[in-house]
């Protein structure tokens, strides 16, 4: 166990499971666990070993006797997962999936701020393509035949656009649905439903819808125009990504998969990947980090500390340097 320091007498202990995982990620997440401490935020932490290497060692990916321990923490702080020799998916379905769908961690944050544009995407989080469904049949034949469906709840999207409602009115009082209802019409359908009758509660939040091709655009030549954005699973993965390449890179790219009903911990993680080709080489950044931290603090209660650290990387955007002279910033900037 470590301690941090405290912001606010009396404030209760946050208690954090870390996963810094492969590569680079113990790097960035000891960086930000040290912003944090700046900050004056109390973190009882306790370290998992898990990811592509834990995989190689010993075969283990996540087992149930940790995601039962992990019930009784506050929050989830994620560095990267991610190893060369891993098969594809393994790490992804064993782990990042497994642990999204056993917490119901079934909304996805990521805010992209620049000096030009500030909006935020909600992706579902645990349904879509990514739940699945599907298989093959003849395997291996010249007549292979491989499927996979998207399945979509009307509980699963209408509780993700509600969020993204709520999270409008504290905002600029817009939300766009992305999706490609005009092709997906059975998935499409129900979230368009979905949308325009909860939009029915929220007479003060304008809205808007894009397929996701034209989003695609819009968010290279016109990100101004988004508030809030909504959208399923797979759009939400990609669309999140291109959000990150135009504000700033992806290496700066901060994230939060919430359980908002806090019926278990969330999870907090920058979103750049292990790079393990640059990794012990005291080289990454870690702002993604540091801000994912941030998030984590806010949805946590210690808003004033997450804003003084937002405030912070936002100052350092720009820092050049090895991975501890940019947390070293950042904590000046505090």
């Amino acid at each position: 166990m470590s301690q941090a320091g405290s912001e606010g007498a009396g404030q209760a202990t946050m208690r954090v499971a870390v996963v810094g995982g492969d590569g680079i990620g113990p790097e960035v997440i000891d960086q930000g666990l040290r912003v944090i401490d700046a900050a004056g935020v109390t973190l009882e932490t306790e370290r998992y070993e898990l990811g592509g290497s834990r995989y190689l060692a010993d075969g283990t990916i996540l087992p149930d006797s940790v995601l039962d321990e992990w019930r009784g923490f506050d929050a989830i702080y994620l560095g990267a997962v991610g190893t060369p020799g891993v098969p594809p998916g393994v790490i992804e379905r064993g782990l990042l999936l497994k642990m999204r769908f056993e917490l119901d961690l079934y909304i996805n944050r990521r805010p992209f701020r620049t000096d030009s544009h500030d909006f935020v995407v909600i992706r579902e989080n645990t349904e879509g393509s990514y739940a699945g469904e599907g298989g093959f049949l003849r395997k291996g034949t010249a007549h292979e035949i491989a499927t996979q469906g998207s399945v979509n709840t009307r509980m699963g999207a209408e509780r993700c656009i509600r969020y993204a409602f709520d999270l409008a009115t504290s905002r600029r009082n817009h939300l766009t649905l992305v999706h490609k209802t005009n092709v997906l019409t059975f998935s499409g359908d129900l979230w368009q439903r979905a949308f325009d009758e909860v939009a029915e509660e929220y007479p003060g939040v304008e809205t808007a819808y894009n397929h996701v091709d034209a989003a695609s655009i819009y968010f290279v030549q016109d990100p101004q125009r988004y508030d809030v954005i909504v959208t399923d699973n797979l759009f939400g993965d990609i669309l999140t990504d291109l959000g990150g390449a135009v504000s700033g890179g992806i290496g700066l790219a901060a994230s939060a998969n919430l359980n908002p009903a806090r019926t278990g911990p969330s999870m907090f993680e920058p979103v750049h990947g292990s790079a393990p080709d640059i990794a012990g080489q005291n080289k990454a950044n870690p702002i993604a980090a540091i801000m994912s931290g941030a998030m984590m603090l806010d949805f946590l209660g210690a808003g004033d500390a997450a804003e003084r650290i937002e405030r912070a990387c936002e100052a350092c955007v720009s820092t050049e340097g090895s991975t501890v002279a940019i947390a070293d910033a950042v904590i000046a900037k505090l």
